[in-house]
């Protein structure tokens, strides 16, 4: 068989133009229907089971992850395995989203009677708003496309699309509906890189204790020298004796004394560091010191507590090991 690059653009053009076309079909549908869905789950006491079979079995699992990390309970149930005991799962206090782009999947019309004797308001999503499914539904969502990108008009394609764009329009007006925050979003998503941004604290990274270089304002540059060389943070705090911070000494201010000229052997830590250094708290997200740093073009930090005394140092590795950056 020969490839024919040309049809292959051609079809992957037709298919993004079909596929728009879906989407945007379904914004004169959406109406009193969908906002009756939202109140519907936003006020459930359960969760929102969604049940759905081949390819909407797909979209149905990532339309129950969606709504889950998005402050909505949510889980998937296999329409076939509820015939098999899975059922039980499903509550009077649920809500049943079942989605089936034809409305007469066996394995969900099978299943229908149930939920209707238990009292579990169904939520239908599907492309025939005359089927069994429609018919059984308290709601019913118009999911239909004119055609499927698939050139045979049989593979789900267009209208699996447009059951993932209505079911994050789903899940995007309960979020806004619950107050829902980026700070919610990263709790349920720990792992991931905004959770880490939302939910580390200065504390959890910095350093702390002997790991802090430090000098007195007396001491001797060999001093100073030793304690950024020892620490390896490439700065060290200039302290008073109570610990409140009265500078900083980096290794860019070495390098600039140096250029200037100016002979450092003699001269004291109060007398070459830099008098009004960045401070931050422990008690702020560490992301805070990554825009400090941004800000205004440094790698390091003192972190001070509400009297100003040193209790800690972050820099730029530190940020990076705990991927806070």
């Amino acid at each position: 068989m020969t490839f024919d690059a040309a049809q292959a653009l051609r079809l992957a053009q037709e298919t993004f133009d079909i596929e728009a076309a879906a989407v945007l079909g379904l914004k004169a549908r959406t109406g009193d229907a969908f906002v009756k869905a939202v109140q519907l789950m936003l006020d459930v006491r359960g969760r929102v089971v969604v049940m759905g079979m081949g390819k909407s079995g797909h979209v149905g699992r990532k339309i129950a992850a969606t709504l889950a990390s998005t402050g909505t309970p949510a889980m998937f149930v296999h329409p076939a395995e509820a015939s098999h005991g899975d059922l039980g799962m499903i509550k009077p206090v649920d809500v049943v989203l079942a989605i089936s782009n034809g409305g007469e999947s066996e394995e969900i019309t099978a299943i229908l009677p149930v939920l209707k004797r238990q009292g579990v308001p169904l939520v239908a999503m599907t492309g025939n708003v005359r089927s069994s499914l429609a018919r059984h539904a308290d709601i019913v969502l118009d999911s239909g496309v004119e055609k499927e990108a698939c050139p045979l008009n049989l593979a789900p394609t267009a209208s699996t699309t447009a059951q993932l764009a209505l079911g994050d329009a789903l899940a995007v007006a309960l979020l806004d509906a619950r107050g829902f925050k980026a700070e919610d979003f990263a709790r349920s998503h720990p792992g991931g890189a905004l959770g880490r941004k939302l939910l580390t604290l200065l504390r959890d990274v910095m350093r702390t204790g002997d790991a802090v270089p430090q000098v007195g304002p007396d001491a001797p540059f060999g001093e100073l020298m030793r304690e950024m060389g020892d620490k390896g943070m490439g700065a060290a705090a200039v302290v008073d004796a109570e610990g409140r911070v009265l500078g900083l000494f980096t290794a860019g201010d070495l390098r600039r004394h140096v250029e200037r000229g100016v002979d450092l052997r003699a001269s004291l830590a109060r007398d070459i560091m830099n008098a009004s250094p960045r401070t931050i708290r422990a008690d702020v997200l560490a992301v805070e010191a990554v825009e400090l740093m941004e800000q205004y073009r440094i790698t390091l930090v003192l972190v001070v507590d509400e009297s100003g005394r040193l209790c800690g140092a972050v820099n730029t590795n530190d940020l990076l090991r705990s991927k806070v950056i």
